[in-house]
């Protein structure tokens, strides 16, 4: 029981991010935003990691460490958060979370390329059809310019993006805990981020109204904070098990976009969201074949 209630918040916090950087945008250009979120997210899981934990694996990263700590948080956040909240603002929040969604898929790609290994038949046949799926939902939504196909691009740059990081994440050896890794990624990534803010917005659009501050700190503390945590705690117990809660962001996802911004839900939603969970569900199916997760 304790599992699936995780589970569900994960769902339901993980698939909520689209909605409140749509929000955020209206009050702020891209990369504030996304910087306000990495600078807050990253300090409050730094401080109190170190003001609490007395374990002496909560300790300060070594060079070697920060060199991967550096790496990953400029693929997982200052590239595929920048180029997703970019993506936003000319694509439907609902389209954003469905996209997420097929992040398990473009990984299995990743590490087959970077294991060299051939990606089997099902592999390529998950990937289209999560791909299809991103496109038929998408549809009617280019017609009535929800979204951009520019805004598109940006989207799925940004999947490729933090897919790439994933596999880079499973390919280092960490010594630091958890909650570690996340709270220096987030904050290095927002000094990395930092310089592209300073040079590519205009600060005098900024309204530091309530649009601004209820997305930045729910995309801080909800998504980045407890939604993580809870991600972390699911991939401790069973990996593929894990990635099966990814099934209801896109559930979750629409219904937030229909309810929160008047998004439409049509045939091309239904239709576009169940060969994304089809193409996730066939995947999953193939992993557990090939073994437990470990």
């Amino acid at each position: 029981m304790k599992k699936i209630l995780i589970g569900l918040i994960f769902s339901i916090l993980w698939a909520s991010a689209s909605v409140a950087t749509k929000v955020g945008v209206l009050s702020a250009p891209p990369l504030i935003l996304a910087n306000s979120r990495f600078f807050i997210a990253g300090s409050i899981l730094l401080g109190l990691t170190y003001a609490f934990s007395r374990d002496k694996e909560y300790r300060i990263p070594n060079r070697q460490e920060f060199k991967q700590l550096t790496l990953f948080g400029f693929l997982n956040t200052t590239m595929y958060l920048g180029l997703y909240v970019f993506a936003m603002k000319y694509t439907a929040a609902g389209i954003g979370s469905l996209a997420v969604s097929t992040n398990p898929l473009l990984i299995v790609v990743f590490s087959a390329l970077w294991l060299r290994r051939k990606p089997s038949a099902t592999e390529i046949l998950c990937v289209f059809l999560g791909m299809a799926g991103i496109g038929v939902a998408c549809y009617p939504l280019l017609q009535d310019s929800h979204t951009t196909l520019g805004g598109l691009i940006l989207l799925i740059a940004s999947m490729i993006t933090v897919s790439i990081a994933s596999v880079y994440y499973a390919s280092v050896k960490w010594k630091l805990p958890n909650l570690l890794i996340n709270g220096w990624q987030v904050f290095i990534a927002g000094i990395l981020l930092l310089p592209f803010t300073i040079v590519m917005s205009d600060f005098t659009t900024v309204r530091l109204d309530s649009n601004f501050w209820l997305s930045v700190l729910w995309l801080s503390i909800a998504v980045s904070i407890v939604g993580l945590i809870c991600w972390f705690h699911l991939l401790r117990i069973d990996t593929v098990e894990a990635s099966l809660w990814l099934f209801l962001c896109p559930v979750f996802g629409f219904f937030y976009a229909w309810w929160l911004m008047d998004e439409p839900i049509t045939a091309y939603t239904i239709a576009g969201t169940v060969l994304v969970i089809l193409s996730l569900y066939l995947g999953q199916r193939s992993s557990r074949k090939k073994g437990p997760a470990k």
